[in-house]
């Protein structure tokens, strides 16, 4: 296990490649962050690359999961501070929040379910695009926290993220204090999903994406919508609106083939 602060890459960097690399392998796609001199902070380049990929990966029928990832000793440092006060007019800093939001809604409203792959920092923008994803695995020395307020600049875009994945009083805590939180307090609070060795990172991050990778896409993307509108509803809208969801599902040719597989005692078989 590499302990927390160590310069020996989680990720392999190979020289002069672009800032965000993709590979595709089994119905997944891994997206890797790779701005390792930077902690991967999000510069404009990096989230408009990201975005790239997030737009064609929404129309690929053989994505059926998404990993997101960090080269170098970190997931994602934020946003790219350095970048931001060498063009500092109000235009260009309205520029990155509005950018990184439109990142951020896409990841919430892509149809393929997205898992962060967390090791190292995951601070300000990059615990922001921690909580946005679907699912969060993260190494024994990952640490994550929203840590503006300590620099005058409350973290408020990620405070959307934070507090929709936390309970409310965890989040402000995170916020108001800006101190980092060690990965057995993010599972503690449900900002990750699973907590393992720094060895067993990939592995466990594999072997979930390729569970449900196996699953068909189109339910996958039906449940993950779903998902997000009905808990922003009240109770009786949240059970109206499943229902009907429900109702469209079972209509369709993924849930009659699954049903019959089950009743016939055999492995279903998904159309592409």
């Amino acid at each position: 296990m590499i302990a927390a602060g160590a310069a020996v890459p989680s990720v392999p960097v190979p020289a002069k490649d672009p800032i965000l690399l993709r590979s595709d392998a089994g119905g997944v796609a891994t997206l890797t962050l790779n701005r390792p001199e930077a902690r991967n902070a999000l510069s404009m380049a990096l989230m408009g690359a990201l975005q790239q990929q997030l737009d064609a990966i929404r129309e690929d029928p053989g994505v059926r999961v998404v990993i997101l990832q960090g080269a170098g000793p970190a997931f994602c440092a934020g946003h790219d501070l350095k970048e931001m006060r060498a063009n500092p007019s109000r235009e260009a800093t309205d520029a990155v929040f509005r950018t990184c939001a439109r990142l951020m809604l896409s990841i919430a409203r892509l149809p393929q379910p997205v898992i962060a792959r967390v090791h190292g920092i995951a601070t300000a923008a990059g615990c922001q695009l921690v909580a946005t994803c679907d699912l969060a695995v993260c190494a024994e020395g990952a640490r994550f926290a929203t840590p503006g307020v300590q620099i005058g600049l409350f973290c408020s875009t990620p405070m959307v993220a934070l507090s929709r994945a936390v309970s409310r009083k965890a989040a402000l805590e995170m916020l108001l204090v800006g101190e980092p939180v060690d990965a057995a307090e993010a599972l503690r609070i449900g900002l990750v999903n699973r907590v393992v060795p720094e060895a067993d990172l990939d592995a466990t991050v594999g072997a979930l994406a390729a569970r449900i990778a196996a699953k068909a896409r189109r339910v996958l993307a039906i449940g993950k919508e779903a998902f997000g509108r009905q808990i922003e509803m009240g109770l009786e809208e949240a059970y109206g609106y499943a229902a009907e969801v429900m109702t469209r599902n079972m209509m369709m040719a993924d849930a009659q083939e699954g049903i019959d597989a089950f009743l016939g005692k055999r492995s279903p078989r998904w159309e592409p």
